[in-house]
């Protein structure tokens, strides 16, 4: 065990010791929000993205993000207001011109360097490709936010009202960001709020490690990239047409 390693137990350890009897009541909450039943725990069989056609999304359009609010109970006020869990980013090309819009959440990488700087273990990466925030031990240092390339995570700023939603239990002062719809995918939905909104059909949610699933096979016939493919992360999102 490291150095690193033993801190951040001795240090996981404490906060439970310190918060005591007022910790208990919603320890278990994240873990039945976002793992299936012992017999369909999630696996490294599986690993979970999505594909998304630049050359389909268009410039006007934000379904996805209007979908991702909805199913989250996001109030879609950016800034120090609310999260936002995916952002459209505009790209263009100097030699040309041409446009791209492409919308941006994690890319829920197998190598996330958010979890390689949490202190407490509360960004983690689950068997089947998925990252997520344990809101329970998450302590709000926002070193994943610095860490991650994407510029993917918000820090939940306000008081929330009460519009939360039971599959998505949100905090004051955690740390939040793209969950690929875990709760759908614990479901045995297989998809996503963005996937299902999107009028042009540009995003496709699948198994990466089934070759027989749709998304690994147009990613075995179409060309796509990673974006920021340089810092080797390996991510679960990949994107056509740019």
């Amino acid at each position: 065990m490291n150095q690193f390693e033993q801190y951040r137990r001795k240090f996981i350890g404490g906060a439970l010791a310190a918060t005591g009897a007022a910790f208990v009541p919603g320890v278990m909450l994240m873990e039945v929000a976002h793992s299936r039943s012992p017999e369909e725990a999630a696996s490294n069989k599986n690993r979970w993205g999505l594909l998304i056609d630049t050359t389909k999304c268009g410039n006007g359009c934000n379904e996805c993000v209007t979908a991702c609010n909805t199913e989250h109970g996001l109030s879609g006020k950016t800034g120090l207001q609310d999260s936002q869990w995916i952002r459209k980013v505009e790209l263009t090309n100097n030699k040309t011109n041409a446009t791209h819009s492409l919308p941006m959440m994690c890319q829920h990488c197998e190598e996330p360097p958010c979890v390689d700087v949490c202190p407490t273990g509360a960004s983690f990466k689950r068997e089947d490709g998925i990252v997520l925030v344990d809101r329970h031990i998450c302590i709000g240092c926002r070193y994943c936010m610095m860490a991650c390339p994407y510029k993917a995570r918000s820090l939940v700023h306000e008081d929330l009202n009460d519009t939360q939603l039971a599959h998505m239990p949100r905090g004051k002062g955690c740390v939040e960001s793209c969950t690929l719809c875990v709760h759908k995918v614990d479901a045995g939905e297989n998809t996503t709020a963005c996937a299902q909104a999107c009028p042009e059909q540009a995003i496709l949610f699948g198994d990466l490690n089934d070759p027989a699933s749709e998304i690994a096979q147009r990613l075995a016939t179409y060309a796509s990239k990673e974006v920021r493919a340089d810092l080797g992360l390996n991510t679960g999102v990949r994107y056509s047409g740019i």
